[in-house]
């Protein structure tokens, strides 16, 4: 059966840009000024003050991908590099192209993908009134969506849930930080109008995904 990981990256709204009432409900349990800044920071991690700027999709048995993303500037032509296609377009745009890619798979693997990925497309294609294409949110317990931070953890019975790079650094896998960028920096680097490098770290993290995928199957999954 056909199978595709993806992962997106996100980005906040300007705190100021927002009206009084959000910002007020946003601060209403933030006493201290290090606690209204990490309000303010956290913007990215929510689709109801942020926004899909990049999308990755991956096909772990063929190793071909496509990589949807917003720019800053103009929009760049499509191309392709070691085999991943890049193309460019509004939120609303790149939402549309991931539920056609995904569409046609028959499972799809994610690295917190349950927690974050999933539920942040759905919230922002209902923003833009797009009807999804593919059930995300299937059974936990099914094999429609493998979820590595879920299977890792054993479905919670392993309480601290550790980092994608963390898991990368304990099999021996390149982590996508190793090129200079973490999650934390994709705002910056958006502002700074860096989408294409955003769009290579999301890149990186479907390989590493991938290879963590592969360190599942063979070393940890029970096979029947």
């Amino acid at each position: 059966m056909s199978r595709v990981i993806f992962d997106i990256e996100t980005f906040g709204k300007d705190f100021e840009s927002l009206d009084k009432a959000t910002q007020e409900y946003l601060l209403r349990y933030a006493a201290t000024k290090a606690e209204k800044e990490e309000v303010k920071d956290s913007l990215s991690f929510f689709p109801l003050t942020g926004e899909i700027i990049t999308i990755g999709l991956l096909d772990p048995d063929k190793n071909t991908g496509i990589v949807f993303f917003q720019t800053a500037g103009d929009p760049l032509l499509p191309f392709e590099e070691d085999n991943v296609r890049y193309e460019t377009g509004t939120e609303e745009e790149i939402i549309e192209k991931f539920w056609d890619v995904i569409s046609r798979y028959d499972k799809f693997i994610t690295f917190n993908g349950r927690g974050f990925d999933c539920p942040f497309i759905l919230i922002r294609s209902a923003v833009h009134k797009i009807k999804p294409k593919k059930e995300l949110m299937p059974n936990r317990y099914g094999d429609t969506h493998i979820d590595l931070l879920d299977q890792l953890t054993f479905y919670g019975a392993s309480r601290r849930r550790f980092s994608l790079d963390m898991w990368c650094r304990t099999f021996g896998i390149k982590s996508p930080k190793e090129g200079g960028i973490t999650g934390y920096e994709v705002k910056d680097f958006f502002k700074a109008g860096r989408c294409l490098d955003i769009a290579k770290y999301c890149v990186g993290d479907l390989w590493a995904t991938k290879e963590l995928l592969n360190y599942w199957e063979n070393y940890i999954k029970c096979s029947p």
